[in-house]
């Protein structure tokens, strides 16, 4: 199964959702933001060299406590690559891997039509904030035209004092919402390769992840 995790804006924790929810899944994690890519590359051919013909999906595909396949971050690999091969490729990846998770570029730029085109279903990130529900709905409308199914909708960073509008969120856009609460462990788990699911499985920030893979794991029987 492909999941695209997008979101509306920038700035909102897309990648670290993308992250934790594919730890939680056993999943390769696919950063497809061609342009500003934000899981760590390290070293060996990357997303671009994969779209650009240097190298295969498998080559690229970093082991680890959750399996990465990252994007370059130079303009140069961004302009070699070729956008058209990306669905080719996460089909390939979720041939041989079963899950997949794909981090979108953040908005409703071009390229984020082409995850979505090839997901089975996605998750929605947003700010827990009202005024936020404006881009979800974008966001929402453009993956209902590509056909791609919604597993839940991640409002993220919620502070202890913030009252959540998850009622609103789950009435306009007609499927499960959880909230993830702030916590540095998740912040950090990119960069340090521990996802919250297991640098801190009892927290509350973890509950939210395991809450948005079952989601996604309820939609297989569809």
């Amino acid at each position: 199964m492909i999941v695209a995790v997008a979101g509306g804006k920038g700035g909102v924790g897309k990648t670290t959702v993308a992250y934790n929810v594919g730890a939680a899944l056993d999943a390769v994690v696919v950063d497809a933001d061609l342009g500003m890519a934000d899981l760590p590359r390290g070293r060996g051919p990357d997303l671009h060299d994969v779209l650009a013909g240097r190298a295969s999906a498998t080559e690229a595909v970093r082991g680890g406590t959750v399996s990465v396949l990252p994007c370059g971050r130079s303009l140069a690999g961004a302009r070699a690559a070729d956008v058209s091969r990306l669905a080719e490729v996460l089909e390939r990846v979720a041939a041989e891997a079963g899950d997949v998770v794909v981090d979108c570029p953040a908005g409703l730029r071009a390229d984020v039509g082409i995850p979505l085109a090839v997901a089975d279903i996605c998750i929605l990130v947003a700010s827990p904030r009202r005024f936020a529900l404006a881009d979800a709905v974008r966001t929402r409308e453009l993956a209902r035209e590509l056909d791609a199914g919604l597993a839940g909708v991640a409002l993220n960073r919620l502070d202890g004092a913030d009252d959540a509008p998850t009622d609103a969120f789950r009435q306009v856009l007609g499927a499960p919402v959880t909230t993830i609460p702030t916590d540095p462990r998740v912040g950090r788990s990119v960069e340090a390769d521990q996802p919250i699911v297991t640098a801190a499985p009892e927290s509350d920030a973890a509950a939210g992840v395991r809450s948005l893979a079952d989601a996604v794991q309820s939609c297989k029987s569809w």
